[in-house]
């Protein structure tokens, strides 16, 4: 018999589309297993079943994991003791997931099974919808396990059982190439869009954008297809040829175009729908930026988000991120970004992001810490908090210490966070640091994470319920300029790549590479799982990852300078760019990472399995 489990979500996904209330629900226990016969015989047991798919395709970096955001080059760990390792491997976030693509299938065989034919309060509109919203996570499965590991292989809507050993090899399916298992997910993705959700077509019906659309399914598929296309295009561009000899890994040079096409053509529905536009809510461009990611109500810019939903579903990324001047526990300053990142935010007319911290020899000596910043791209503010800057109307102060100059040559004076000395007249070392030391819960690179972190200091006590978005409309005007500027059409191309820019209130450009797609997608999407999938489709992982002091993480430690004799530069700021101390070698990427490895325990369970590259 056939079961399915159940996680009750209270009230986040279920009365979006239908009616139904879910106050029972939050008595029940989790992870209960019903059979296929009492699903589908009620409604409201039918839209836990679907809340549980929900629950479970979170994969790559996620509030869930907040270690996860502190693995690549936007930002260090800041708990305890330094991080010796420095190389990715070739499992990196690998996900195996056909055990819940079997409870997807088993999902939509039940839709019609006669429990369900026979539920007059199933309707067909509704069973449509619904077949529609799983077939759509079954493509988002198929994706993210594709974008990991290549081709896959492609089971549709079989639901596989035991008839006995014998029957075991008919169950054995090969894998298909890497381009027939793009080729499906764009498939899924018409059909949910042009059909089984194509009425579904109006945000404001969508509560949080937390459930499959038309519009959500629309830009799957131009992800999907943009990937394909990259990979085609610069598995060779880039010298870095990596297939089998079956094409389960590697899509052939020719097939760019074609999935450029696609991608041009599903992101080009979406713009054309006007459904969706860029968040512009705020006249204050930084403040804008940082509103989009924590302002649910009628923001226009969000396609598909997981939500969460006081008290039902929270989790920790404001309680773990704060600054300590503003932590509402004993948590703070878990993830905190890295120099890397913020020097790849251009100035507003200068397209060099590199702060000014060295005239020659010396030291740059500014009035006030946050005068190193001025001019930077306001989505720099909106994404880190940096010195000077403010968080819940605090200003956030980071200071390393003391150069004190009294004795004639510099000399670096220390203290532990918030210690004072009257010699100086206040602050030797900041609450909030930076430090370099193994001092558990401190800044350790002189920044914070402000994206998605709440400014309500309730949502740190109890837990935040600040989403985290998955598609947004800035992706697919992306997702246009970077097709068109493949497909020739180097106009359009920066049309929608100056509207981003537009919004984010910098320099338009006059002329683009692909590269510049490559630098926009860095600082546009920081902290919203982008960066390693672009890096891997680019082929450019190893080149930027490449075990040189290029590939160092860096931090930026404020001093104020102690010159009683010298008055142009007595109280003035300088700054130290120096090595990350939570990170000790430089990132390492080797080729074998641009796709995971085949477990041998899933050859064990089906013979047809071939191995990647480098395996």
């Amino acid at each position: 018999m056939k079961n399915i489990r159940i996680i009750y979500l209270a009230c986040v996904l279920l009365p979006v589309f239908f009616a139904g209330g879910c106050t029972d629900y939050l008595e029940e226990e989790a992870d209960n297993v019903f059979t296929q016969e009492q699903i589908f015989s009620d409604n409201n047991l039918i839209e836990s079943a679907i809340a549980n798919l929900y629950g479970r395709v979170d994969w790559g970096q996620s509030f869930s994991n907040i270690t996860s955001y502190t693995e690549l080059d936007e930002a260090a760990y800041g708990w305890g003791a330094p991080s010796s390792t420095a190389q990715f491997f070739q499992n990196h976030w690998r996900i195996y997931e056909y055990g819940l693509m079997r409870e997807m299938n088993i999902f939509l065989e039940g839709l019609y099974s006669d429990a369900a034919m026979n539920n007059r309060q199933l309707t067909e509109d509704m069973r449509r919808h619904y077949e529609g919203e799983v077939r759509f996570l079954r493509a988002w499965l198929y994706f993210n396990m594709c974008e990991r590991l290549g081709g896959l292989p492609l089971i549709g809507d079989k639901v596989y059982e035991y008839e006995g050993e014998s029957q075991i090899p008919k169950m054995y399916i090969a894998r298909s190439t890497e381009e027939e298992t793009y080729d499906y997910i764009i498939s899924e993705c018409n059909a949910v869009a042009e059909y089984f959700l194509a009425d579904v077509d109006d945000p404001a019906t969508n509560i949080n954008a937390a459930r499959a659309t038309k519009w959500a399914a629309l830009a799957l598929k131009a992800r999907a297809a943009i990937y394909a296309g990259s990979i085609a295009k610069y598995n060779i561009a880039n010298n870095c040829l990596i297939q089998t000899s079956g094409l389960e890994v590697g899509i052939p040079e020719e097939k760019a175009s074609k999935f450029y096409r696609i991608a041009y053509d599903a992101a080009r529905e979406i713009i054309e729908g006007g459904k969706f536009r860029l968040y512009e809510q705020n006249s204050d461009k930084a403040l804008n930026f940082y509103d989009l990611f924590v302002k649910k109500d009628s923001n226009p810019e969000v396609i598909w988000a997981l939500d969460y939903i006081y008290p039902g579903k929270t989790h920790d990324w404001t309680n773990y991120n704060y600054a300590s001047a503003v932590k509402s526990q004993d948590f703070a300053n878990a993830v905190l970004p890295v120099l890397n990142l913020v020097e790849d935010f251009e100035y507003v007319d200068n397209r060099n992001g590199e702060l000014k911290i060295r005239n020659g020899a010396d030291y740059v000596y500014y009035d006030n810490p946050e005068d190193l910043f001025k001019d930077k791209d306001p989505r720099l503010w909106g994404t880190v908090i940096y010195p000077g800057a403010s968080f819940r109307s605090t200003r956030i102060e980071y200071q390393a210490g003391i150069l004190d100059k009294s004795s004639g040559s510099f000399r670096t004076v220390t203290g532990t966070p918030g210690q004072t000395d009257a010699q100086y007249g206040g602050v030797v070392t900041s609450i909030n640091g930076p430090v370099a030391n193994n001092d558990l819960y401190m800044n350790k690179t002189g920044f914070n994470v402000r994206k998605y972190v709440s400014e309500n200091l309730d949502q740190g006590a109890r837990g935040s319920d600040v989403w985290f978005i998955r598609f947004r409309y800035a992706e697919v005007l992306m997702i246009a300029s970077e097709a068109a500027l493949e497909l020739g059409y180097t106009g359009e191309a920066l049309d929608y790549i100056n509207q981003i820019r537009d919004r984010a209130g910098i320099s338009r450009l006059e002329s683009m590479t692909i590269e510049d797609i490559q630098r926009e997608r860095r600082v546009e999407f920081a902290f919203e799982n982008h960066r390693w999938w672009d890096a891997k489709r680019f082929r450019i992982a190893h080149t930027i990852w490449n075990a040189t002091d290029d590939a160092r993480l860096y931090s930026l430690f404020p001093y104020k300078v102690y010159a009683p004799g010298e008055p142009e530069i007595d109280g003035k700021w300088v700054f130290e760019k120096t090595p990350c101390y939570m990170k000790t070698y430089p990132l390492y990427f080797d080729r074998m990472c641009y796709y995971n490895g085949i477990d041998d325990a899933w050859i064990t369970a089906n013979p047809l399995l071939k191995k990647n590259p480098f395996q």
